[in-house]
């Protein structure tokens, strides 16, 4: 189920998903992933918005990459990934969007249920 969220401080909803997203599923501010996530494109030598640097900083929080059926019909919808998935904590990335999924509901500032995650991200059991 689509759960409105957005921890923006200024309530933008544009060009920083995947800093909401990573803010959702690791409970830091909003302030506090921009800043991991900036400091991580400073040790990679690329920008923040990188797949590779947000992946990295998600990497270091505990989180493991899988891949997905990227042809249809056996693709992913966030709605169908969510009704699979009814426990845990993701990180969904389509080729322009990134969502946070807990426990079946996806949080983000627009209904994305209905685009198809490329990749995602699992957090690992400890």
């Amino acid at each position: 189920m689509y759960i409105y969220y957005n921890p923006n401080p200024l309530q933008k909803r544009v060009g920083d998903c995947v800093i909401r997203a990573i803010a959702k599923l690791t409970g830091e501010s909003w302030e506090q992933v921009y800043i991991g996530v900036c400091m991580q494109g400073y040790l990679l030598s690329d920008m923040p918005s990188a797949n590779h640097v947000w992946g990295a900083y998600v990497k270091s929080r505990g989180y493991s990459k899988h891949n997905l059926p990227d042809t249809c019909p056996d693709c992913y919808s966030v709605k169908s990934f969510c009704e699979e998935h009814p426990q845990g904590k993701y990180l969904l990335a389509t080729g322009s969007h990134v969502v946070a999924v807990i426990d079946g509901n996806y949080f983000d500032t627009w209904d994305s249920g209905d685009e198809n995650p490329l990749y995602y991200w699992q957090e690992v059991e400890a």
